[in-house]
């Protein structure tokens, strides 16, 4: 932990909406007038697009299960290495993962290099003078054998759907944007299902502040919906793990139709998740920030 170096974590796993929380750290930095480092989760990958699949392939024939929910497929000890060396010194290396012919255009345009969509940016030194670092990905409060990275953020925040919900969401994805086909995207879900379970999950024990979205329709079979559930069809369970972090009562008064369900835990309308975020995250960055000052 680190009061002049604080380092934020935003863990979820694919498709389940860490971009929205993003937005809102974004919102509220802008606001505070921080200098965040950001750091994507997907650079932590151990295997390029084109090695992924060979290391896929391999693993088949030995009757494994690789995926990018595991260890074998990313470097955790990187990822605690990070938190742990920008705590103590604000500095680091961090990399890019390429998505699209955009990003690797952008970067390309700034390395003077020739990389592709699928392939890393080399790594490169953290730039000086940054207030926070700020993390999102799949394994923010990840723990691995003697590997835990939780154990160096000063915010750890978790968005996960319910399973099929998040389901819902993959398999209309990666079928409208990536071409996949029904049966691929369920032999992925299956592939990665054992990942999940142990480097996915666990992590949601670990975090401060969790968002986990509920539709209120039949999702009983993910597999046959014809439609992902929009937010006004959905609710938002936020669980603190420290319940005297939350003013619970004025996030009543702002937010209409939320109740408390548990004395941890807040329930709101799903369309109010992102105003519901910055209300809840900027007293604390606020804090994290006067903190920084005295440090």
């Amino acid at each position: 932990m680190s009061a002049k170096h604080p380092v934020i974590a935003v863990t979820g796993s694919s498709g389940a909406g860490t971009s929205t929380v993003k937005v809102a750290f974004e919102h509220i930095f802008r606001r505070l007038h921080m200098n965040p480092v950001v750091i994507e989760g997907d650079s932590f990958h151990r295997y390029d697009r084109q090695d992924m699949k060979k290391a896929i392939a391999a693993a088949e024939k030995e009757n494994k299960n690789l995926s990018h929910f595991g260890p074998e497929a990313n470097h955790f000890d990187k990822i605690a290495d990070l938190f742990k060396e920008y705590g103590e010194t604000g500095g680091g290396k961090k990399r890019y993962y390429l998505h699209s012919d955009e990003e690797a255009a952008q970067h390309n345009a700034r390395l003077k290099t020739d990389l592709g969509p699928g392939q890393f940016t080399p790594w490169e030194d953290i730039p000086s003078g940054s207030d926070l670092l700020f993390y999102e990905g799949l394994h923010g409060g990840v723990k691995h054998g003697d590997t835990d990275a939780s154990q160096y953020v000063d915010l750890l925040i978790g968005v996960v759907p319910v399973v099929n919900l998040e389901w819902i969401q993959k398999i209309h994805r990666d079928g409208a944007e990536r071409g996949y086909s029904a049966e691929a995207i369920v032999d992925t879900i299956m592939r990665r299902m054992d990942d999940y379970v142990h480097h996915i999950t666990p992590q949601f024990s670990r975090t401060d502040i969790n968002f986990q979205r509920v539709p209120l329709v039949d999702t009983s079979n993910p597999f046959i919906a014809r439609d992902i559930p929009t937010p006004d069809e959905s609710v938002i369970v936020i669980r603190f793990r420290n319940p005297d972090s939350a003013d619970f009562p004025y996030l009543q008064q702002m937010i209409k139709d939320s109740f408390m369900s548990r004395p941890n835990s807040i329930v709101i309308p799903g369309g109010k998740m992102g105003f519901a975020m910055e209300l809840i995250l900027k007293p604390i960055i606020e804090k994290m920030q006067v903190s920084m000052v005295k440090g």
